[in-house]
């Protein structure tokens, strides 16, 4: 497994070592010690959720606030997505600022999501299956949000809004600048 470092402080990128031959191939998703050891952050996590999406549903952008925030190791398992994170950690240098990147079946990369991001996907083939792993537990009353297409954040979510499906929850997310993160 290699980690590489995102632009956003604490934020990884996960490339896994892929033994393929005549069989198909085999891969260790995650590995808790390893994971701790090259980033210096906790790797525990208690809850595991999985979404499935067709083509143009954005999902985001989502966050757990307080006690119960939550760091998230994500990766699509069906398909293909392109996922955001936003720094929402007002105290960080990368505050305000988000990063992307294209998570598919096939390259079976994963985005390690810290505690006090918000994060989102949007859909970018016929339909995605896309895994969470939360290092805390879902509260329904720490849930918080930032309107997709804020743009005080300029997310570019690689496809037309016109083709994008969004929850009402979604379309009616505040504004960054009046966020309670």
């Amino acid at each position: 497994m290699k980690i590489k470092e995102t632009p956003l402080k604490d934020c990884y990128i996960i490339e896994p070592t892929i033994f393929e031959d005549d069989r198909g191939y085999f891969f260790e998703k995650f590995n808790e010690k390893k994971f701790e050891e090259l980033t210096g952050m906790n790797g525990h996590f208690v809850q595991d959720n999985i979404s499935k999406s067709s083509f143009g549903v954005l999902r985001g952008i989502h966050l757990q606030k307080g006690d119960h925030a939550q760091a998230k190791l994500v990766s699509c398992l069906e398909g293909k997505v392109w996922d955001v994170a936003v720094d929402l950690r007002e105290d960080s240098p990368t505050f305000g600022k988000w990063f992307g990147i294209e998570l598919t079946a096939e390259n079976k990369i994963q985005m390690y999501v810290p505690r006090g991001f918000g994060h989102g996907f949007s859909v970018l083939s016929e339909t995605a299956v896309f895994a969470y792993k939360c290092d805390n537990f879902y509260n329904k009353e720490s849930e918080g949000s930032v309107k997709f297409n804020d743009p005080d954040l300029g997310i570019d979510w690689k496809m037309d809004e016109k083709d994008m499906v969004l929850s009402e929850k979604d379309q009616n997310a505040p504004a960054f600048k009046d966020g309670d993160f």
